[in-house]
C-alpha cells in the first residue's frame, strides 16, 4: 500500500526528463510524459490506456500544464505512439528485443530462476526485470508467456532426464508396483493401492500408532530410492513434484511419461520419508508423555477409590475441620477441632496417609507396569527405524544406552546379560534407581524394563530441544543444517540486513547506553506516577499498576451500524465473497496442483467460490451442492486440485492488501505498522498427532493463532498445537505474513512472549509488547553490579547483565536470526533449542541475557507510559474481537473440525480466513459509502472514529435463502 504522497512521487518528472516534452503537441507531452515514467515504473510499456491509472494522468497533466483530456486524443494505436517509444527506448539505452535474446531469456530462465519458481506471473516479472537488467524492451505479453511456457516444459524435461536416469530397473519396478491395485483388499467400494496406504495419516499417540508409522516407513525404504538422488536440487523444486505427486490419483500418474512419472514418485516419497520420520519422533514424544501422564491418573483414580471405600465420611469431616478452623481461627484446637474430629480418628488419618505416602514412587511403579505389558512392542519398532545422532559430549550416555538397548533386543531375560553394563549417569534418575537396579555387590542386576524406560523419557527429553536429532528428519534434523552454511563468508551483509553493528563490543555498548537510560527515566518518574507503586506482598516487594480507565462510549457508532444495516440488510456472505472476488481477483492465487487442466474460467471461478464457502463456514461442499450446474464429485474435484494451504495463504494477501490499499485515511487514520496476535481454540477430532486436551478450554482441539493489525484485518493465521509455543508462532507470522504491511510493533499476552523470544525480536528488526498478566513479579535487570535506584532497588535483581556473554555470542545469536529470517526451518524448530529443557547451552544463556536487557528496556516505558499500557491493551481487544466473529462464521458442525488430517485442518481454517478477510473488505468498503458524505463524517467525533471497526455482522446472512412454498407439496405415493 503506497501513501499519497509516494503516488505523486513515483509520476513526478525530474528536469532532465522534462527536456524531452519540448516542441510537442499538448497530447504528445502528456504521452510522452506518462509512457516514460510506466517504463521506468513497471519496466515495460503500457498495452492499454487503462493500464494508466485516472489518477496519474491528472497528477502528470498538472505538472506539465496541460488538460487531462489530451491523453485521451493520443491516437493507441497510430505512428505517434510508436515514435514515442522509440524515443523513450534511445533516451534510456533500450533496444527491442530479438529472436536471439528469447533465446537466451528462456535459458536463463531455465538455469537461473525455474529451479525456485514455477508461477506464471512472477515468471513474466522476473522476465521483465531480466529485460530492465540488460536494457532490452521486453516482448509482448503472449510472447513472454509462451517463451515461459518453453522453458518451464525445457526445464521439466531435463530434471525428469536425470532423476530417471540415476534409478536402476529394479526400482522402477518397485515404483510401478506401489501403483497397482489390490483386489483382495477394497475400500469404499474400490480397489486400493501401497501409494494410497502410504499417503494415510497417523493416528494419536500409542502403541498402534506408532507400529502403522514405522510399517509405512519401511515400506518406504524398501523402495530403495538413492540417499543422494535430489543432491543438488534446490528443496522448493523437490516440493512443487512432491505436491503435484500428492494431488494425483494413481491412475493419473500411470497415464504419465516414464521420466515424468518416476520423478513425480520419487519427490513425494522423498519427502514422504521425511514426513513419515517426523510422525514417528513425534509419536515416542507423546506416546512416553503418554504413558506417564496415565500412570499419573490411573494412581489418582486408585487413590480416591481407596478413601472413598474405606472412609466414606472423611471428606465430610474434613470439610468440617476446615469449617471450624475458619469460624474459630484463633481458638484451642482441643476446644474448636477435637468436638468434630476426635483425636483417636485424627490419629488414624496421619497414620493411613503415612503409610501411603509414597505417592511418586507408586507412579513409577504403574508407569512400569503399563510398559512392560502393553507399549514395550514399539521399542524395536522405534530402534529399528529411527537413527539417532549426537554431537554434544554431554549427552553420550543417552546414545550408549540406545546403542545397548538395540543391541539387546532379541536377548530374553528380565536383566542384561553378563559383560553388559549400560551406564548409568545421566540415563537413569536417583529417584528411579531402586527400580533399575537389583541387588547389590556382584549381584547387582539392571531392570531391563526400567532401564528401558529411563532411556526412552531421556531421549525424549534431548529430542524436544534437539540435542539428540534424527538422520531423514526434517523437524528434528541437525540443528546446523537449519542455519545459513555460508555466514562467514558473507556475515557482513546479514549483519547490515538485520540492521546489526558488526562490531560487538559497539552493539554491547549501545544497549548498555539503552538500558542504563530508560532505567534512569522510571527511577527519576516513579515517585510522581500514580499508577505505579512498589507494594510490599507476601514478604516480597513487587510491581503494582492500576488498571487502565475506560474511554467513554462512542456516541454515533450504533447510529451508523443502523444505517449499514438499512443499506445493506440480509446481503449475503457467499456474495460478499463472491464481489470481493470480482474486484481483487483472488481466485487466480488457486492453481491446480496439475499442469494442465481444461474448465471454463467462469465455471471454475463460481465452484471456487462454493467450495470456498462450504469449508469456510464448516458447512462443508456437499452443503453448496446445486444440481445439475454444481454437482458434488465436480465440487470435490475442485477442492482436491485446486485448494491449498500455499494458494490459500496468496489469496488472503491480495484481500488483505486490497483493505489496505481501500482504506480512506480520514476515515481509518494513518497506516499502521504495529500488529496484534493471540489464538483461539477449535474443537476437534482427536485421531491425530495435533489435537490436544486443553485445561483452560476443557475440551480437545487445535489452535489458531492470528496476527491482526489495529482495523481488525487479520494478515496472517497459523493451525498450531495446544502446547506449542505462541512466541515462536508470533516470530513466525511476523516474517512470513507476505502482505503489504510492514510490521515493527507486536502486540501479545503473556503466552506470546519469552524472555529468548524479546532477543530474537529484536535481532530481527521488530519491538516485541506484551501484556504481561504477572507484571508484579517481573523483576528488572542493572547494568552493573554496585548500581543503585533509588526507587526501584527492591524491584531489581541482585545480579547485573553478562555483557561478555553476550559479545561472545553474537556471532550465533545472529546466525540463528538469519535463519529465522531466510525461512531457512520453521520458528518452531529453531526456538525448541532454547527451552528451559536446555538451561546449560551456552547460546541459549546467551539469548537469555539478552533477553533480559530488551525486556527490562521495554517494562522501564511499558510503566512509565499510560499511552503505551493503553496502545497495548487496544490491540489485543481487537484480536479479541476477531476471535468472536469467528463464531458467527464458522458455524457448521458446531464449530468443531471433522476431519484427522492436518492438511484438511488447516485448509478449512485457511478459508475461515479468507472468508472473515473479504467481510471486513466489503464491510470496510459499505462504511466509507455512509461516510463518504460529508455530513455523516461530519457527525463523527475523534472517539467515534478510534471505535470504528468493519467486524459488523448484522446486517449479514451467513446461511443463505430459504424459500417456501406452502402450494407446493412433496410427491409422495399414498401408503397402501
Amino acid at each position: 500500500m503506497i501513501t499519497s504522497e509516494q503516488f505523486a512521487e513515483k509520476w513526478l518528472l525530474l528536469p532532465d526528463e522534462q527536456l524531452l516534452l519540448a516542441n510537442r503537441t499538448a497530447h504528445g507531452r502528456i504521452g510522452m510524459a506518462l509512457f516514460l515514467k510506466f517504463f521506468q515504473e513497471k519496466g515495460h510499456f503500457p498495452t492499454r490506456r487503462e493500464d494508466i491509472p485516472k489518477e496519474a494522468v491528472e497528477c502528470m497533466a498538472v505538472q506539465i500544464g496541460v488538460s487531462p483530456g489530451a491523453w485521451y486524443d493520443l491516437a493507441w494505436e497510430g505512428p505517434t505512439v510508436k515514435r514515442l517509444r522509440a524515443e523513450i527506448r534511445q533516451w534510456l539505452g533500450f533496444r527491442e528485443a530479438t529472436v536471439a535474446d528469447a533465446e537466451t531469456l528462456e535459458a536463463w530462465l531455465v538455469e537461473d530462476v525455474l529451479d525456485q519458481e514455477h508461477r506464471p506471473d512472477r515468471l513474466k516479472d522476473a522476465v521483465i526485470g531480466q529485460c530492465w537488467k540488460v536494457c532490452i524492451e521486453p516482448p509482448a505479453a503472449e510472447q513472454i508467456r509462451r517463451l515461459v511456457r518453453s522453458a518451464a516444459q525445457r526445464h521439466e524435461t531435463r530434471l525428469c532426464e536425470i532423476i530417471s536416469g540415476k534409478l536402476d530397473f529394479e526400482t522402477l519396478d518397485r515404483l510401478d508396483t506401489l501403483l497397482k491395485a489390490d483386489p483382495s483388499d477394497e475400500e469404499e467400494g474400490g480397489w486400493t493401492t501401497l501409494w494410497q496406504t502410504i499417503k494415510k495419516e497417523p493416528g494419536r499417540a500409542g502403541l498402534e500408532s506408532v507400529k502403522e508409522a514405522a510399517s509405512r516407513l519401511e515400506l518406504l525404504r524398501k523402495v530403495g530410492l538413492p540417499a543422494k538422488l535430489f543432491q543438488g536440487v534446490p528443496p522448493k523444486l523437490i516440493e512443487r513434484y512432491s505436491k503435484r505427486a500428492a494431488v494425483e490419483e494413481p491412475f493419473e500418474l500411470r497415464r504419465h511419461a516414464g521420466p515424468l512419472k518416476t520423478t513425480l514418485m520419487a519427490a513425494f516419497l522423498h519427502r514422504r520419508t521425511e514426513d513419515l520420520t517426523d510422525h514417528l519422533v513425534d509419536l515416542l514424544v507423546e506416546t512416553v508423555h503418554k504413558i506417564g501422564k496415565g500412570a499419573v491418573k490411573k494412581i489418582d483414580s486408585s487413590l480416591v477409590r481407596t478413601l472413598q471405600k474405606k472412609a466414606p465420611g472423611k471428606i465430610s469431616k474434613l470439610y468440617q475441620i476446615a469449617k471450624a478452623s475458619v469460624d474459630e481461627p484463633k481458638g484451642v484446637v482441643e476446644d474448636v477441632i477435637f468436638p468434630v474430629a476426635p483425636e483417636p480418628w485424627l490419629r488414624t488419618l496421619i497414620q493411613e496417609i503415612e503409610t501411603s505416602s509414597d505417592y511418586k514412587g507408586k507412579v513409577r511403579r504403574a508407569l512400569h507396569r503399563s510398559y512392560r505389558s502393553h507399549y514395550r512392542p514399539m521399542l524395536p519398532e522405534i530402534l529399528n527405524n529411527l537413527e539417532f545422532r549426537c554431537t554434544n559430549t554431554r549427552y553420550q550416555s543417552i546414545m550408549e544406552a540406545l546403542n545397548i538397548l538395540k543391541e539387546n533386543l532379541d536377548y530374553r531375560g528380565p536383566s542384561y546379560p553378563k559383560g553388559v553394563q549400560p551406564p548409568m549417569k545421566g540415563v537413569v534418575p536417583s529417584a528411579w534407581m531402586s527400580l533399575v537396579v537389583d541387588g547389590e555387590g556382584e549381584r547387582k542386576k539392571i531392570n531391563r524394563t526400567a532401564y528401558e524406560i529411563c532411556v526412552l523419557k531421556a531421549l525424549r527429553e534431548q529430542l524436544r530441544c534437539r540435542e539428540i536429532w534424527v538422520i531423514g528428519s526434517r523437524r528434528y534434523r541437525d540443528p546446523e543444517e537449519d542455519l545459513p552454511q555460508d555466514f562467514e563468508e558473507h556475515k557482513a551483509a546479514y549483519y547490515e540486513d538485520l540492521g546489526i553493528p558488526l562490531d560487538a563490543k559497539a552493539f554491547v555498548a549501545a544497549l548498555r547506553e539503552e538500558l542504563t537510560r530508560h532505567m534512569k527515566a522510571l527511577d527519576k518518574g516513579l515517585s510522581t506516577n500514580s499508577k505505579v507503586k512498589i507494594v510490599r506482598k507476601k514478604g516480597e516487594h513487587r510491581i503494582s499498576l492500576s488498571p487502565l480507565e475506560p474511554k467513554p462510549d462512542p456516541e454515533n457508532l450504533a447510529i451508523l451500524k443502523q444505517e449499514v444495516n438499512r443499506r445493506w440488510w440480509g446481503t449475503s456472505l457467499l456474495d460478499m465473497l463472491k464481489e470481493t472476488d470480482l474486484r481483487v481477483d483472488f481466485t487466480q492465487c488457486l492453481r491446480s496442483g496439475t499442469e494442465r487442466f481444461r474448465m471454463d474460467k467462469t465455471i471454475l471461478q463460481r465452484r471456487l467460490l462454493l467450495c470456498l464457502f462450504g469449508l469456510g463456514t464448516n458447512t462443508g461442499i456437499k452443503s453448496m451442492e446445486s444440481r445439475p450446474a454444481d454437482e458434488y464429485k465436480e465440487l470435490l474435484y475442485i477442492r482436491r486440485r485446486f485448494v491449498s494451504p500455499e494458494g490459500l495463504r496468496q489469496a488472503i494477501a491480495k484481500v488483505v492488501n486490497a483493505t489496505l490499499a481501500a482504506r480512506l485515511s480520514r476515515i481509518w487514520g494513518d497506516t499502521t505498522t504495529a500488529c496484534a496476535s493471540d489464538s483461539k481454540q477449535f474443537g476437534a477430532w482427536d485421531q491425530n498427532l495435533l489435537t490436544e486436551y486443553h485445561l483452560r478450554y476443557g475440551g480437545r482441539g487445535v489452535m489458531v493463532y492470528w496476527h491482526v493489525e489495529k482495523n481488525a484485518t487479520c494478515i496472517y493465521s497459523q493451525l498450531k498445537r495446544v502446547s506449542s509455543s505462541e512466541a515462536a508462532y508470533m516470530i513466525e507470522g511476523v516474517l512470513r505474513h507476505c502482505t503489504d504491511m510492514e510490521v515493527n510493533r507486536q502486540y501479545v499476552d503473556s503466552h506470546g512472549q519469552t524472555t529468548v523470544a524479546f532477543a530474537f525480536c529484536r535481532l530481527l528488526g521488530f519491538e516485541l509488547m506484551p501484556r504481561l498478566k504477572d507484571i508484579s513479579r517481573q523483576k528488572l535487570h542493572k547494568v552493573e553490579t554496585g548500581q543503585v535506584f533509588e526507587n526501584l532497588d527492591q524491584v531489581v535483581a541482585p545480579k547485573a547483565i553478562n555483557w561478555e556473554l553476550i559479545e561472545e555470542w553474537l556471532d550465533a545469536m545472529v546466525k540463528h536470526a538469519v535463519a529465522l529470517k531466510l525461512g531457512m526451518a520453521d520458528a518452531e524448530s529453531i526456538l525448541r533449542r532454547f527451552n528451559r529443557n536446555n538451561i546449560q547451552h551456552p547460546l541459549y544463556k546467551a539469548l537469555f541475557e539478552l533477553g533480559k536487557v530488551i525486556k527490562t528496556i521495554f517494562l522501564c516505558r511499558y510503566l512509565s507510559s499510560e499511552e503505551m499500557r493503553r496502545e497495548v491493551h487496544e490491540g489485543l481487544n481487537v484480536v479479541e474481537s476477531w476471535n468472536s466473529t469467528n463464531g458467527f462464521i464458522f458455524y457448521g458442525k458446531a464449530g468443531e473440525l471433522a476431519t484427522n488430517r492436518r492438511e484438511n485442518q488447516e485448509i478449512s481454517l485457511l478459508c475461515l480466513h479468507l472468508l472473515q478477510a473479504s467481510l471486513v473488505y466489503i464491510n470496510t468498503l459499505m462504511i466509507q459509502g455512509v461516510l463518504g458524505d460529508p455530513e455523516w463524517l461530519k457527525r463523527m467525533t475523534i472517539r467515534d472514529l478510534a471505535a470504528l471497526s468493519p467486524l459488523l455482522t448484522q446486517h449479514i446472512n451467513p446461511y443463505g435463502r430459504f424459500d417456501l412454498d406452502m402450494d407446493a407439496r412433496i410427491p409422495l405415493e399414498e401408503a397402501a
